[in-house]
């Protein structure tokens, strides 16, 4: 060995240094080394692994978001169909109280207007007689029995003469009801001679309402059903007009 420049001592020396240095590294450095990166590696692995959980959980979590809030905009939607419907159902509801009401009040209305007109008229009757009976006392210059004049002009008004109800006499007619129409508002007992005449024609059981219309100048006119029977004085012109022509 000298032969070759080696000096065994040193060498053994040498190789008995280099394994207490390799036993030292290894055990106080490769295998710490090793064992950190094998934490680092299990350390990456649950990290990764972790990751793909969370990113799983994520997805779920969106998901289960989309379906609750399509849920909830489905049921804003049936909250918002249905509060529409009561809505439109109340407004109905609503306009046909208000019309109702105001078909009720028009009615009222046209009651009290025509209750006020056939006062008016009722008042101007009574007027009427007095003029007509001056201007026959005027025309004839001389004075007639008022009371006679009276009840002839209660009967042009009325169509009733000697309690008969002169467009009646002689006809047959039958219906649940009748319409009677005057020149001017009946009395009391007038409506009661008309009344019982137009009730022994159509039956008792049927119903009589009056109304009054000053454009027929005087008389009745007695509507049964489709049947007119007219006594007016403005139907009686007419057909002397007719006859004229």
């Amino acid at each position: 060995m000298e032969g070759l420049g080696l000096n065994l001592g040193y060498l053994f020396v040498q190789i008995f240094n280099f394994l207490i240095i390799f036993v030292v590294l290894r055990a106080w450095v490769y295998k710490p080394i090793l064992e950190l990166l094998e934490r680092r590696r299990t350390a990456i692995a649950e990290g990764l692994e972790d990751a793909r959980i969370a990113a799983e959980a994520r997805q779920n979590a969106e998901e289960e978001a989309k379906r609750v809030i399509s849920e909830a905009q489905a049921k804003a939607s049936q909250l918002l169909r249905e509060a529409n419907e009561r809505a439109e159902a109340q407004g109905k509801e609503v306009l046909v109280e208000a019309e109702a009401d105001a078909a009720k009040k028009r009615e009222e209305a046209f009651a009290e207007i025509e209750s006020e007109r056939e006062r008016i008229l009722g008042e101007l009757r009574g007027q009427v007689g007095a003029l007509a009976i001056a201007a026959a006392q005027k025309l004839i210059n001389a004075s007639l029995d008022e009371q006679r004049q009276r009840v002839l002009i209660d009967e042009f008004f009325s169509g009733v003469k000697s309690g008969r109800v002169v467009v009646l006499e002689g006809e047959q007619v039958s219906g649940a009801s009748a319409e009677v129409t005057s020149a001017l508002p009946l009395t009391s007992e007038e409506k009661d001679a008309v009344k019982q005449e137009v009730l022994s024609k159509v039956g008792d059981q049927a119903t009589v309402t009056f109304r009054v219309n000053p454009a027929i100048l005087g008389g009745l006119i007695v509507r049964v059903g489709d049947k007119v029977l007219d006594g007016s004085v403005s139907g009686q012109l007419e057909s002397m007009r007719q006859s004229l022509y």
